[in-house]
C-alpha cells in the first residue's frame, strides 16, 4: 500500500474528506499538487484508505469493476481529445466522408477489402477514427501495419473498421508461460509474433458484428502476406532468419474476457483462445494532468528524465518512478497495479508452438482465405444480427453526417 504524510487541516487532510477538486488549484507547492492528483486518480478508482495519526495508507481493491475502468478511459480518452480537438475538428469531414449511413449499409452484403495505410490521407483517416474508442489512444513502436477495412458493396466503399499490428511488448509472463520461453528463446524469436494492438469496427457496422468481421480478417492469407511483403527484406541480427514470418497474434481486453473474441471460430478451429492476463503493470490509472504534474515537479528539481524517440510507455514509468521516489512512495506499488488485461492469442501456423520454441525451423501456414472468412462470418454472425429488430433499429438510425468524436 501507499504511505501519505499529512499535516492536520492541510490541503490533503481536507481533500480527502470533502473529495472537493477545486483544492487543487490552491496549493502552490509541487509535491502537494502531485499527491493530491494521485490521491484524486486512485480514490476515483475505489481505493480503500486507512488512516492513522498524521498518515493515512491507501491500497487497490481485489479487483477494478468493468464500469470503474470505463470510466477511467473516458477521463483518460476526453483529455486526449481535448489536448487534439483543433486536429479533430479539422479532420471530421474526412472521417465522415468515409462513412455510410446506415440504409445503405443495411442493402450491403458487405465485402471487405483491405487497405494498408502508406498516403498521409490514409494516416489521418486511421488517426481520426482512432479517437472514437473508449480506450485512449496509444502508439506502438517498431514494426506497425495499419489496416483500413472498407465495404466494396457499397458505392463510396465506407470503412467498416481499422486495425493494426504492431512489434510485440517484450515481456508478459502469461504469454510467455503459454508459449513456453524462456529468456534466451523469447529474445531469439519474438520477432515472429505480432501484437493487435488496434481492432474494431466504425457505425454502423458496429452493430452489424463489423468487430468479430476484423478478428477474422487479422487471421487471413492476405493479411499476413501483406506483412510479409511489407518486411521481405527483414532479417534476425542473431541467426539471420528471415524476419518476415509471422507465426502468430496476440490481442488484449481491457474489460476481461472479450465478446469481440469469444466464440471466433472457423470450421473446427477456436481462432482465437485465451491464454492469460497481463500483470497490471503500467500507468494507465494515472492521468495526464497527473502525469504533467509529475514533470513540472521534477522539473523544477532540475531533473532530466529525457525522453528517446519510440521510448513512451517506459520514459512515463521513469517518469513516475522518479517523482515517487521524491515523494517517499514505493514506485514499484504505484506502477504495479494499473489494469490486467486478458491475453488472446490466434495462431497463424500448425506449428506455431514448436517454432516459437526454436524447434521448428518453419512454419506450416493454415490456409485462411479471406473469401471464405468473410463468408462463415456471414452465415455464422451476420444473418442472425439482421434478424434482430433492434439492430435493425440502430442501423437504420444511424447518419454519417451526424458522426461526433466527443
Amino acid at each position: 500500500m501507499l504511505d501519505i504524510q499529512y499535516k492536520p487541516d492541510s490541503l490533503i487532510q481536507r481533500f480527502i474528506f470533502e473529495r472537493n477538486d477545486e483544492y487543487l488549484i490552491q496549493t502552490d507547492s509541487p509535491e502537494e499538487k502531485v499527491i493530491l492528483l494521485i490521491l484524486r486518480d486512485l480514490l476515483r478508482l475505489g481505493w480503500e484508505i486507512t488512516f492513522k495519526t498524521n498518515r493515512l495508507s491507501i491500497k487497490p481493491p481485489q479487483a477494478y469493476d468493468k464500469q470503474v475502468i470505463k470510466g477511467s478511459m473516458e477521463i483518460k480518452r476526453q483529455e486526449a481529445i481535448t489536448q487534439k480537438r483543433a486536429w479533430i475538428d479539422k479532420h471530421l469531414e474526412l472521417a465522415r466522408e468515409n462513412l455510410a449511413d446506415g440504409s445503405e449499409v443495411w442493402q450491403s452484403e458487405i465485402v471487405p477489402v483491405i487497405e494498408i495505410c502508406q498516403t498521409q490521407r490514409q494516416f489521418d483517416t486511421f488517426r481520426i477514427f482512432r479517437y472514437y474508442w473508449s480506450s485512449p489512444y496509444s502508439e506502438y513502436v517498431g514494426r506497425r501495419l495499419k489496416l483500413i477495412i472498407r465495404d466494396s458493396a457499397v458505392p463510396n466503399k465506407p470503412i467498416i473498421g481499422i486495425a493494426a499490428l504492431g512489434s510485440s511488448i517484450v515481456h508478459i509472463p502469461d504469454r510467455d508461460k503459454w508459449i513456453g520461453w524462456d529468456k534466451p528463446t523469447r529474445t531469439n524469436n519474438l520477432i515472429y509474433t505480432m501484437d493487435a494492438y488496434v481492432l474494431g469496427a466504425l457505425p454502423p457496422y458496429n452493430h452489424l458484428l463489423g468487430g468479430k468481421l476484423i478478428s477474422y480478417l487479422i487471421a487471413s492469407n492476405e493479411v499476413r502476406e501483406m506483412y510479409q511483403q511489407k518486411y521481405k527484406d527483414a532479417v534476425t541480427n542473431i541467426a539471420k532468419r528471415t524476419a518476415n514470418d509471422i507465426a502468430c497474434i496476440f490481442t488484449t481486453s481491457l474489460y476481461g474476457k472479450s465478446s469481440q473474441y469469444n466464440r471466433v471460430r472457423f470450421n473446427d478451429k477456436t481462432l482465437y483462445t485465451h491464454v492469460g492476463e497481463t500483470k497490471g503493470y503500467g500507468t494507465l490509472h494515472l492521468t495526464d494532468e497527473t502525469f504533467e504534474a509529475m514533470r513540472t515537479l521534477l522539473q523544477q528539481k532540475g531533473i532530466s528524465v529525457t525522453n528517446r524517440f519510440g521510448d513512451g510507455p517506459i520514459w512515463r514509468m521513469r517518469v513516475i518512478r522518479t517523482a515517487a521516489d521524491i515523494l517517499g512512495f514505493d514506485a514499484d506499488f504505484l506502477l504495479k497495479h494499473s489494469f490486467q488485461r486478458a491475453i488472446y492469442v490466434t495462431p497463424l501456423a500448425e506449428n506455431y508452438k514448436e517454432f516459437l520454441q526454436g524447434k521448428s525451423q518453419k512454419l506450416n501456414y493454415y490456409d485462411y482465405p479471406l473469401s471464405t472468412l468473410v463468408q462463415y462470418w456471414r452465415e455464422r454472425w451476420l444473418i442472425n444480427r439482421r434478424n434482430n429488430p433492434e439492430v435493425k433499429e440502430a442501423v437504420l438510425g444511424f447518419r454519417k453526417s451526424e458522426f461526433v468524436i466527443s
